[in-house]
């Protein structure tokens, strides 16, 4: 029975397969517990708006029995007194007013009453609001007058100048009329009318109407102030202008509504003290919470939506019970923080420390889910803040009495809470992520740097059993491993182990030919010489020099094949001396002129100093070889050109000759044993391609290098020496 076999592939995709749960892992967890966090805080928001909305059904006294009840609401004239967070100081200047001032109604020509006659929007317009802080109703005007007339001082009369009307019903539902007709700016208070509608005289002075007049560039600028419980929920305010201090005729009177006609006014809407009681207690609902009338407009409001991030999310972090856990927290703290958030919250958003609340200051709702609400239908609905930076859902439920719906209870929250409880996960999550991820990957390294320890190894044994020669000098250990590595390695090693074989066998073959052939060669050169001796025909005599001449022949072959083996032993024993290296140079092409009596040889030598050690023999055998290919592919009128010259390490030697170029794909191959390029019918000698061979290893043993090359203009070869000269 076979071993169970593991496979690289095998290994690395079964490793490999635990990364690709992690992504599909942290997909499912984000959007699954968003999607049931966000359900569940709808559905507690919906539960704390019915809540809120149980606690104030069939409640008709918290609501305005004037404005609540309206079937419509007429802006400009129904105001909305907004809450005013720091009582105002009445100096005329609106300077308390500026954050408010959006909040501000124009008036102009559609606010005119009974108009007199043309209108120009130079001469008369105003912006005006109201604010309640405590018990006080605040107002204020900011009015545009081409030409402020002012009460004269001795004056009796309050009408026949610029002035304000004030028009209310008191708590008993007794109509007032008030007029602020001042004689200089400053300090004001307002001058109660006679019960007569169609008089304008003062009966008395009215001092707990208090404010300040203060003229303008463009007019002037009234602040008032006056008890709630001087009115119930119906009031109008009319700005009278008088232009012509001679007939001091009322040019405009523009307002909220008439204040001589009781049916005509409007209602000011001040936020419920007792419902604003009911939520009180609501502030710590972690929501905003509001009371709308059937009309929007905002009863009650508790609660702040920068703090209504829903879902708690703040985690209690375990203390460690010694030092050593301290420390080891804080170790791990700041690898969390400096580190792993800053990484996570490259694709992880953060809830906004702040967003543009558009509802702030809001005086009236809308949305769809109020509308369902005043319906009757209990509503959610989601949004985004304006600024895109977080997102808010609200919940309405309607509020009854006498089964008519007379408001809603809007319940807000962000969506922040479930964020941060989101991101806190996440970053767990990502915590045990990167986990997984650093062990897979460092398991996978290991594995990988195992089997890349193993091929370098397996590659290091085949380089080393082997020498540049091709000779293989080493063996290849077996793996044991069971897989395609160890597969290899086994087949590496029964490869080299036959090639082995196989080139002991090539070696010896020529040694072993030599010595097997040369007593033969021998004993038929000698029976040669001893048939020369004797009395030959002239024919019989042919027949023996032509056997002479083979048998010649064979004995050069049988020379060559044992001569690398030879020029190998003699390296080994070789020593090294010092020598001139121009002298020899010299030395040998005297020696060419005279072997080669038909060829020219050129020399040029250039160099400072022609010191080199080695083998002068040796080197001396290495020009043989090349001089000896230079001579055979060389044209005989071409010269053979022979050049040294100093190179930045030492000395280069070129030799050149003119004759046809080399193959161009065997210009690196001339220098390995048994390669040729010549034309075998036209040799006279024997060659087996050892000479350029024997060349390449006396020049590496000089620490040189050869190469062979066509002339550029492919007329000829030369072969190019270098050798480095240790200094």
């Amino acid at each position: 029975m076979s071993k169970l076999r593991f496979g690289l592939r095998l290994k690395l995709l079964f490793f490999s397969s635990f990364l690709l749960a992690i992504p599909w892992l942290g997909y499912q967890y984000v959007w699954e517990m968003e999607t049931y966090l966000r359900i569940g805080q709808e559905q507690t928001m919906v539960g704390t708006a019915r809540a809120v909305a149980t606690a104030l059904h069939e409640r008709p006294a918290l609501f305005d029995s004037q404005s609540a009840y309206l079937t419509d609401v007429k802006p400009g004239t129904d105001l909305y007194a907004h809450k005013i967070a720091n009582p105002i100081q009445l100096d005329g200047k609106l300077e308390d007013w500026q954050e408010y001032q959006h909040l501000s109604i124009a008036y102009g020509q559609q606010n005119l009453i009974d108009p007199i006659q043309d209108y120009d929007l130079d001469s008369l317009h105003f912006k005006h609001m109201v604010g309640q802080y405590n018990q006080f109703l605040y107002a204020m005007f900011d009015v545009t007058d081409d030409n402020v007339l002012l009460r004269p001082k001795n004056s009796l009369r309050v009408d026949k100048n610029d002035h304000l009307q004030i028009a209310m019903t008191d708590q008993t539902g007794l109509f007032q009329r008030y007029i602020i007709a001042p004689s200089q700016p400053g300090w004001v208070n307002a001058y109660l009318l006679e019960d007569d509608l169609d008089s304008l005289q003062p009966a008395r002075l009215e001092t707990k109407i208090q404010g300040q007049w203060r003229n303008t560039s463009k007019g002037y600028q009234l602040e008032l102030r006056f008890p709630l419980a001087m009115m119930s929920s119906k009031i109008a305010f009319a700005i009278v202008d008088v232009d012509d201090p001679r007939t001091r005729a009322v040019e405009h009177i523009m307002g909220t509504a008439n204040p001589s006609q009781v049916d005509s006014l409007g209602t000011v809407l001040v936020p419920s003290p007792e419902i604003e009681k009911i939520l009180k207690g609501l502030k710590y609902s972690n929501a905003r919470v509001w009371v709308v009338d059937k009309h929007r407009r905002v009863l009650a409001r508790s609660g702040n939506i920068q703090r209504a991030t829903g879902v708690q999310s703040e985690s209690k972090l375990g203390i460690g019970n010694n030092a050593q856990t301290q420390s080891a927290n804080n170790w791990w703290k700041y690898i969390e923080q400096n580190w792993l958030l800053p990484l996570y919250y490259q694709i992880l958003t953060k809830p906004p420390a702040d967003f543009v609340d558009d509802l702030r200051d809001a005086f009236a709702l809308q949305g769809q889910d109020i509308s369902q609400a005043l319906s009757g239908t209990p509503s959610s609905l989601w949004r985004l803040s304006s600024d895109n930076k977080a997102v808010i859902m609200s919940a309405a439920h309607p509020i009854y009495i006498d089964e008519t719906v007379m408001g809603a209870v809007v319940v807000e929250q962000t969506t922040n809470g479930i964020r941060t409880l989101r991101n806190k996960a996440l970053e767990r999550q990502f915590h045990y992520i990167l986990l997984v991820i650093l062990i897979s990957t460092l398991a996978l390294f290991l594995i990988a740097s195992r089997i890349s320890w193993r091929i370098r190894k397996l590659r290091n044994e085949t380089e080393d059993a082997i020498d540049q020669q091709g000779k293989i000098i080493g063996n290849i250990l077996p793996s044991n491993t069971r897989d395609e590595i160890g597969d290899l390695s086994r087949t590496f090693t029964h490869v080299l182990s036959r090639l082995s074989q196989y080139n002991t066998y090539l070696e010896n073959m020529a040694s072993r030919l030599s010595h097997e052939l040369r007593t033969p060669v021998a004993i038929v050169n000698s029976s040669l010489d001893n048939l020369l001796l004797e009395e030959q025909s002239s024919e019989s005599k042919q027949y023996v020099d032509r056997a002479k001449h083979g048998i010649t022949r064979l004995s050069k072959i049988l020379s060559n094949m044992s001569e690398a083996t030879r020029l190998e032993q003699a390296i080994q024993s070789n020593d090294r001396e010092t020598f001139d290296l121009e002298e020899l140079l010299r030395g040998c092409v005297a020696g060419y002129r005279i072997a080669y009596a038909n060829r020219q040889f050129d020399v040029q030598i250039a160099v400072s100093s022609s010191t080199f050690h080695g083998s002068p023999e040796l080197f001396a055998q290495m020009l043989d070889k090349i001089i000896a290919n230079a001579v055979e592919f060389s044209d005989q009128s071409g010269a053979i050109e022979l050049q040294m010259v100093n190179s930045d390490s030492g000395y280069v030697v070129t030799i050149a000759n003119q004759g046809p170029p080399l193959p161009e794909n065997m210009q690196h191959q001339l220098f390995d044993s048994m390669v040729s390029v010549r034309k075998q019918q036209n040799t006279v000698q024997p060659h087996l391609g050892l000479g350029l061979y024997i060349a390449k290893i006396i020049a590496q043993y000089h620490q040189g290098t050869i190469r062979i090359d066509n002339l550029k203009d492919k007329a000829g070869v030369v072969v190019k020496l270098e050798f480095k000269v240790k200094t």
